[in-house]
């Protein structure tokens, strides 16, 4: 298992990790930031469990965030 963090407070809404990963992001529609689908928050940090088919399209989408506000660290 891998795990997803988003520092979501910092989210510009840019949607690079949709387009990427649409199975686990999402554009919010009431503030049009992103939001990681499933993701439990903990102190406005949402982390996620992901499976090691979906690492690779959520590494791309981390890298394509142009804030840098998503991590992806193996466990």
């Amino acid at each position: 298992m891998h795990k997803v963090t988003q520092y979501r407070d910092r989210c510009i809404g840019c949607n690079a990790c949709v387009e990427i990963a649409p199975d686990r992001w999402r554009i919010s529609k009431k503030d049009g930031r992103c939001t990681l689908v499933g993701g439990k928050p903990t102190k406005g940090i949402y982390h996620v469990d992901i499976h090691e088919f979906e690492l690779e399209e959520n590494k791309r989408a981390a890298a394509s965030c142009p804030v840098n506000i998503i991590k992806v660290d193996g466990k």
